[in-house]
């Protein structure tokens, strides 16, 4: 099975100059992303929790959270951003991917684009204009 890596482009904001690029692993089953604490301290990223997480061994690590906006060829999307320690390594999780619109075709490695999908209750279509308030 084969990793899946790319290059986003993280910012304190979506109008933020100040940016650095980030190689990450795609990890879809991770919820968050992380970044090096010392990256997102560069630009202007400050924590604002301290969360749990647990790890594929198990145990459990506690980590600062704060937000970021990240890009990908020029979209964006804002989302929670982990404060990596020593020896964390940039992971790229699924609310950053949500946040993107993007899914991960595991077959192809790539990042594609979602098909969003807009639900709408059908009762006010089907009642509307009818002039019957159901009396007999």
């Amino acid at each position: 099975m084969g990793l899946t890596h790319q290059k986003l482009k993280v910012k304190s904001s979506r109008t933020s100059r100040k940016a650095i690029a980030v190689n990450f692993l795609i990890d879809s089953g991770a919820v968050y992303s992380l970044v090096p604490r010392k990256q997102l301290i560069s630009i202007g990223i400050k924590p604002y929790k301290r969360l749990d997480f647990s790890l594929a061994d198990g145990s459990i690590v506690t980590r600062q959270v704060g937000d970021a906006y990240f890009e990908y060829h020029g979209d964006g999307g804002a989302a929670p951003v982990i404060f990596g320690e020593d020896g964390d390594q940039p992971l790229l999780g699924a609310t950053t991917l949500e946040s993107l619109a993007l899914i991960l075709n595991p077959f192809r490695r790539q990042l594609l684009p979602m098909k969003l999908v807009l639900m709408r209750s059908g009762t006010a279509a089907t009642s509307a204009g009818t002039g019957d308030s159901g009396r007999k």
